[in-house]
């Protein structure tokens, strides 16, 4: 059966959402000055990384709401006792230097104009409506998708099967005909292909190691595996 869709996850596959944070953190820092416990600003821009994981996963399992894993994970990394408010302030120190940093990885454009005629897109992703929606207009793509599904709003998230199928319900097509790009093997990709449609790895950084998944290292090489569609146990196209 033929790919008629893309479903696209945002940060860190079209979005470079990791080095807006490290460049939007860096700027903030040289503002704030350094955490405790922090003796370079390289030490405390991985601190800031591996929270934001930490506190995305406990978002993601239910264990607190969109505000919420913000303002824990600011005061994981100060190591303060900040109330809610200050935890907020803080917050939106950052988001100003982070959003300046905003920008969409090179190929991205080009990939979207090129798979534009023979595909419809849609996104499906992590995070909340009101963020996202915001991002992507700000990036001057938000056109480009004709829905918009996220977890805070869906109340399942990836990798459940519930949150794939609840986007190729919105794009009305089964997920048979629906391609998952994103840069995670496991909630993305893994994710996807377990929910039945086509899971593509974007493995930008060349990673490798999962010959059960389909990986590419670039969307220019999105067109061939979407005309070739080798899914259900396909090995990677690349190395």
């Amino acid at each position: 059966m033929a790919i008629r869709a893309v479903l696209w996850d945002i940060d860190d596959t079209i979005f470079d959402y990791d080095g807006a944070e490290r460049v939007g953190m860096r700027s903030y820092l040289e503002q704030e000055g350094l955490p405790d416990g922090c003796d370079s600003v390289e030490r405390a821009l991985d601190r800031w990384r591996d929270l934001t994981v930490e506190h995305w996963r406990r978002f993601a399992a239910g264990e607190c709401d969109f505000a919420g894993q913000r303002r824990n994970r600011v005061r994981d990394f100060l190591g303060l006792p900040l109330s809610d408010d200050e935890a907020e302030a803080w917050f939106d120190g950052h988001r100003t230097h982070y959003e300046a940093a905003w920008a969409l990885f090179p190929d991205t454009v080009p990939a979207l104009d090129g798979l534009a005629a023979g595909y419809r897109h849609a996104v499906l992703s992590n995070s909340a409506f009101a963020h996202q929606d915001r991002k992507l207009r700000a990036l001057g793509v938000r056109d480009r998708f004709e829905v918009l599904l996220c977890a805070v709003e869906l109340g399942v998230s990836k990798p459940e099967a519930a949150a794939f199928h609840a986007a190729c319900q919105a794009l009305g097509l089964p997920p048979q005909e629906v391609a998952y790009v994103g840069n995670e093997p496991d909630i993305d990709a893994r994710g996807a292909a377990d929910a039945g449609l086509l899971g593509i790895w974007l493995d930008r950084n060349g990673v490798g190691g999962r010959p059960d998944l389909v990986r590419i290292t670039g969307l220019g090489e999105l067109p061939g595996v979407l005309c070739g569609d080798t899914r259900f146990g396909a090995v990677s196209l690349i190395g």
